[in-house]
């Protein structure tokens, strides 16, 4: 399990008592409402709505907000059409690759925000295709392992199509083809088998080993991006033990 996907159980985790929930909640309504504008308001007929949706009730995002997010994509007179989908690339400390995905109404100020996080934070902004080569697109669903039989989890994971499962620091990562993720996650909740986290998801193909020092300057850069209101998800390819990690958590 890479240091980013620890790194992002723990951010997880902590979504139902962060006190930046509602900046998350319009981040995740934004999406719901574009998705709902590009593919239709039938997240039956539209994997990247059912996605999105699945995102928000992760977060408990509330039915009604979800329900209006939906409805402000497919209704006469939405502004998602305005929404463009944007990524950037570029590297932090000690050499990590950052992949940033942005859904903003505004190229200009999307663009000089980044790239102000990037200085900022000790990092630089980077060309197209500079660090996109590294990653590879997957679903992943995290199960927590106490409760929970390593043999039963994989059986319902690969019967339903997930490529592997890895054990780590207590937890289950199931990983999946994009197109394969949602009926993974179902025959998982079918099989009665509690979900901590499922997202779509960037998978480097090699990471960086970070130590307290780079690791702590590597989160406070992506947290700064994570808190822009352009950006929607943020990859890096770093890697941390779990000592680093127990050390800058608490």
């Amino acid at each position: 399990m890479s240091g980013h996907s620890k790194w992002a159980s723990i951010k997880h985790k902590k979504a139902s008592v962060d006190a930046k929930r509602g900046k998350e909640f319009a981040k995740l309504s934004r999406a719901i409402t574009v998705a709902a504008k590009e593919g239709g308001g039938d997240p039956e007929a539209s994997a990247s709505l059912a996605q999105a949706i699945q995102k928000a009730k992760d977060a408990n995002m509330p039915g009604d907000n979800i329900d209006r997010a939906i409805k402000k994509g497919t209704g006469e007179g939405s502004d998602a059409a305005s929404f463009m989908h944007l990524t950037y690339e570029g590297y932090g400390p000690n050499g990590v690759a950052v992949y940033v995905f942005v859904l903003t109404d505004n190229k200009n100020r999307a663009a000089a925000d980044v790239r102000h996080i990037f200085d900022r934070c000790g990092g630089k902004l980077g060309t197209d295709g500079s660090v996109a080569w590294i990653f590879e697109r997957k679903g992943v669903i995290s199960v927590d392992a106490a409760g929970y039989d390593e043999d039963e989890v994989m059986a319902a994971a690969i019967d339903a199509g997930a490529e592997d499962l890895l054990s780590e620091a207590g937890m289950y990562e199931i990983r999946t083809d994009p197109a394969d993720f949602m009926s993974v996650r179902d025959a998982l909740r079918e099989a009665s088998i509690e979900i901590a986290s499922a997202q779509l998801t960037m998978i480097p193909k090699n990471s960086v080993a970070l130590d307290e020092s780079d690791a702590k300057k590597t989160f406070r850069l992506l947290d700064a991006l994570e808190d822009s209101d352009d950006v929607q998800e943020v990859f890096a390819n770093f890697d941390v033990t779990d000592e680093v990690m127990e050390a800058l958590t608490g």
